[in-house]
């Protein structure tokens, strides 16, 4: 049976295997996008389509945990734990997230990797307000350093990209891929606390069956939004020609397509999940420092310079990271072992 009264280490174990998949998702998702973009893809309603296309994959881990509750609990288990109100809320923040989609798929063809990075700076720093006024997150000085640390070394990553312009993009295009970037930040920034807050009013038990439906009906949803928008812009029948046309060859564009299904998806699954075992501030940390590994993939796959900047840019990442979870090891250490049995059997209601 699913009990979403998590003990301390079980809650620990499934943010590890969480933030593994984040991981993917963060480093893989962004390169993969612009593989498609620097290869010859050029149709931006597709790219956004792609991020969260992968949600019937959802339904292997669903299908997986319907089949446990059916051995442990027989007749009686639910299909589906969804309610019409957690679905209606799911639904219309998926819809903010294809606008997001769009937004940031149409900034990632005029930016580079580098650049991007601008993106996850102000994701973190908005995510970090939203979280405040939101849910009402309260700060720590560990979690105020991580995020001002954070949030430093990855502005400076895309302040400094001065000679980044991609060729053939004009300066216009360029600076307002760099807007597209910041207001979709701001959009993800307030993504991840409403996400938080449908746990927090959700009134049910919150059990990893649920979180991965309120998933799936959000990336459904963008989808949907993304779909509307590739049959306004006649995607759908620019894809063979430029699937003929792209400088891989014709298989390796649907592998480079299937693949990328598959990486945002992780990405959106390993959110959530952080979010469930923690919360949206510490998936924006997440998020902001495993920035300095995609930069060092940027350099490795599309020759990327590594300056100074973003030599300080990781130490500074480090730094906010080791930070922000000294102060979460301080918390757990200072809660006494009487709490944490009523918080857990309160859970367990």
């Amino acid at each position: 049976m699913e009990h979403q009264g998590l003990s301390t280490t079980m809650r620990r174990i499934l943010l590890l295997i969480n933030c593994l998949i984040l991981a993917v998702g963060i480093c893989g998702g962004p390169l993969m996008m612009r593989l498609y973009y620097v290869e010859g893809g050029s149709r931006v309603w597709f790219s956004s389509w792609l991020q969260t296309a992968g949600w019937p994959l959802t339904l292997i881990p669903l299908a997986i945990l319907y089949f446990y509750r059916r051995k442990t609990e027989g007749s009686n288990a639910k299909f589906y734990f969804i309610t019409p109100r957690i679905f209606i809320a799911s639904f219309v923040i998926g819809i903010v997230t294809g606008v997001d989609d769009f937004l940031y798929s149409w900034g990632g063809s005029k930016l580079p990797v580098s650049t991007s990075s601008l993106l996850l700076a102000a994701q973190l720093a908005f995510t970090a307000v939203g979280a405040f006024f939101i849910v009402k997150l309260k700060f720590t000085p560990y979690s105020i350093n991580a995020v001002v640390l954070l949030t430093v070394g990855a502005v400076l990553l895309g302040v400094r990209s001065n000679g980044d312009r991609p060729k053939g993009v004009t300066s216009k295009a360029y600076i307002l891929g760099f807007m597209m970037t910041l207001l979709a930040a701001a959009l993800y920034g307030v993504i991840l606390p409403c996400i938080e807050l449908i746990y927090l009013k959700a009134k049910q038990a919150i059990t990893a069956t649920l979180v991965l439906e309120i998933q799936m009906v959000m990336c459904f949803a963008a989808t949907a939004f993304c779909t509307v928008g590739m049959i306004v812009n006649n995607d759908f029948t620019a894809i063979l020609r430029e699937a003929k046309q792209f400088n891989l060859g014709e298989a390796r564009y649907y592998t480079v397509v299937v693949w990328t299904t598959i990486v945002w998806q992780c990405f959106f699954v390993g959110v959530i999940g952080v979010i469930y075992c923690s919360s949206s501030l510490m998936s924006g940390v997440m998020i902001a420092v495993l920035l300095p590994v995609t930069e060092v993939l940027a350099v490795v796959f599309f020759r990327e310079n590594f300056s100074g900047e973003k030599g300080l840019a990781l130490f500074l990442s480090l730094w906010g990271f080791v930070s922000y979870f000294y102060g979460e090891f301080r918390q757990i250490k200072n809660k006494s072992p009487k709490t944490e049995m009523t918080t857990t059997r309160i859970e367990s209601v």
